[in-house]
């Protein structure tokens, strides 16, 4: 669990974020996972879980200062990859998340409603089967299930501790769940119209100074944006997605 976790969001132009990103590299590094010939940007695929009704989705329309979310995590379709089970929580504006690496292997069985086991883990690192139970408690209070794919493509920088990092999503895009943990094919997939890159600025208790003065001096104006709620309500204008909040 993360505490004091803080994202602010951003939506800019190109040339904002080229020269963001000049100012975030005088103090961060390209994540390692970062892949040089795409631009420092690696894939980002969620599938994201809500009840029949959508309580996730209107608790995020509605603005409900606690809410959380659950989503299943991954970056490529290598069936021996793992997979992350995430519960992200926000109680005002602190960002707290509980994660779990699960075998690819599990999880249509865990989707489908069994119990978790050790056996379900990629790694037996410390609270992973707690994190791992409480996503799989809150998926069955909810009777929640798939509902969409989310991706995209992240460029990100974070400081050696990771307790810093500036990121930017591009190409977001979402897809039905048809039952398959698996991408749908091309033509399934919608593109939000998003007037730019998505800035993230994320830090653990303070708002590091340096990025005080970039939002300063690049003139930047903090928004809203739930990537989830975005791509399967369909907004189409900049002013209806900055009601959004993640």
């Amino acid at each position: 669990m993360q505490q004091n976790r803080f994202e602010y969001k951003y939506i800019i132009d190109e040339p904002r974020a080229r020269a963001v990103r000049d100012f975030a590299r005088q103090y961060l590094a390209p994540d390692e996972y970062a892949d040089p010939l795409q631009n420092n940007s690696y894939a980002v695929h969620s599938l994201y879980l809500d009840s029949p009704g959508g309580d996730l989705s209107l608790a995020t329309l509605h603005g409900h200062k606690n809410r959380f979310k659950l989503r299943i995590r991954f970056y490529d379709e290598v069936a021996e990859h793992p997979a992350f089970f995430e519960v992200k929580r926000r109680v005002s504006d602190v960002i707290l998340k509980q994660r779990a690496a699960v075998m690819r292997s599990s999880v249509p069985t865990l989707l489908a409603g069994h119990a978790p086991t050790r056996r379900d883990l990629f790694a037996p690192e410390d609270g992973a089967l707690g994190a791992l139970h409480n996503f799989c408690r809150l998926k069955t209070a909810l009777e929640a299930d798939g509902r969409a794919f989310i991706s995209y493509q992240r460029e990100a920088y974070a400081s050696p501790d990771g307790h810093i990092r500036v990121t930017f999503d591009r190409q977001i895009r979402g897809a039905k769940y048809r039952g398959l943990f698996q991408l749908p094919p091309q033509p399934e997939w919608a593109y939000p119209m998003i007037d730019g890159a998505v800035l993230e600025l994320k830090f653990t208790d303070r708002f590091p100074v340096w990025m005080r003065e970039m939002v300063r001096a690049m003139d930047l104006w903090r928004g809203n944006m739930a990537k989830y709620v975005t791509c399967t309500t369909g907004p189409v204008s900049l002013q209806e997605i900055l009601r959004y909040e993640l």
